[in-house]
């Protein structure tokens, strides 16, 4: 199968790449490991996006919502539903193992096919790669790095580590649905960038002792029933079931690098044209939050589905 651009990921970035390339007359297809939005769809069943409709809006196609801020369900219907719009040919459950050729004459082998194209896009965002705590029983089955909702942990005692939106948000719907939660950081409190309607809810509810928090603390080893963990008083061993750490995720930079990308090693910011965002590998582009490096919360959807313009005009200019 060939076309002019294959891009690496079918995210929100990704669509909007497909949609600009579309637009302009450019073939394309877009490969992810999992279903169209697979981030999204992976988030908290009953998250609600920080942002207004109109700003997670791609193709010129209206967002709606039954309130001020949209939920989950309400966005991937969304994207789906622009996707079908612009019939973009999206290969879902297919894994790209790697890319090889040079600029005009790339192949993109997957673990179902090899696609022949003249430039590639990666837009692969950073949710699949967790950032570990590296201690001891982390890969015991009772870790989780992905909360998704919360009734499975009824009457359990669960550990959250972490103190952004993630780890805030699933520490209260496990505390609402009757799990014994404690919360755990190595920061000393709540993080100030947590959601305005979050943040005194969770600090309420440690201020009244119903969510015990050990700040300026982290884990040191993870048992089958229970945590060790080091915090200001000392070191303490707590009982668990569940450990949801909630660290945050970082972009694939192996990927990247393997492809020839270059970092910068004190954020691991990929060195792009800011023009073109097109990568020092020639023929491939970078879009979305990997274009930050380490900087995730510098790149959201907001300003991320603008990249599709960018790189969409700069390769329909060079293959001219």
């Amino acid at each position: 199968m060939s076309a002019d651009v294959v891009i690496v990921g079918a995210g929100p970035t990704g669509l909007a790449c497909g949609i600009e390339l579309t637009r302009l007359g450019v073939s394309n297809v877009l490969i992810d490991k999992g279903c169209v939005v697979n981030s999204l769809y992976h988030y908290p069943t009953n998250m609600v996006f920080f942002t207004t409709p109109e700003l997670l809006e791609i193709g010129d196609i209206p967002m709606t919502s039954l309130n001020e801020k949209p939920v989950r369900g309400e966005a991937l219907k969304y994207y789906r539903r622009v996707a079908a719009h612009y019939k973009l040919d999206i290969r879902q459950y297919e894994h790209v193992a790697r890319v090889e050729g040079s600029d005009g004459d790339f192949r993109v082998i997957t673990d179902k096919a090899e696609h022949a194209c003249k430039k590639v896009i990666f837009a692969t965002g950073y949710y699949d790669k967790p950032n570990y705590l590296n201690v001891p029983g982390e890969d015991l089955p009772k870790v989780i790095h992905y909360y998704k909702e919360a009734h499975a942990y009824f009457d359990h005692d669960v550990l959250v580590v972490g103190a952004k939106n993630s780890a805030a948000i699933a520490a209260l719907e496990l505390w609402w649905t009757g799990a014994r939660v404690t919360l755990l950081h190595r920061g000393p409190g709540i993080h100030n960038n947590v959601k305005y309607w979050i943040k005194p809810n969770i600090e309420n509810r440690i201020k009244c002792g119903e969510i015990p928090a050990y700040f300026n603390s982290r884990v040191l080893e993870i048992l089958p029933k229970s945590v060790r963990i080091l915090t200001p008083e000392g070191e303490k061993e707590i009982a668990n079931d569940y450990v949801f750490a909630m660290t945050g995720y970082r972009p694939d930079f192996e990927f990247l690098e393997a492809h020839g990308i270059q970092l910068e090693p004190t954020t691991q910011r990929p060195y792009t044209n800011p023009e073109t965002l097109e990568s020092h590998t020639k023929g491939i582009y970078l879009a979305g939050v990997i274009v930050a490096g380490v900087h995730t919360n510098e790149i959201f959807i907001e300003n991320g589905r603008f990249h599709g313009g960018m790189i969409a005009r700069a390769i329909r200019a060079s293959l001219a």
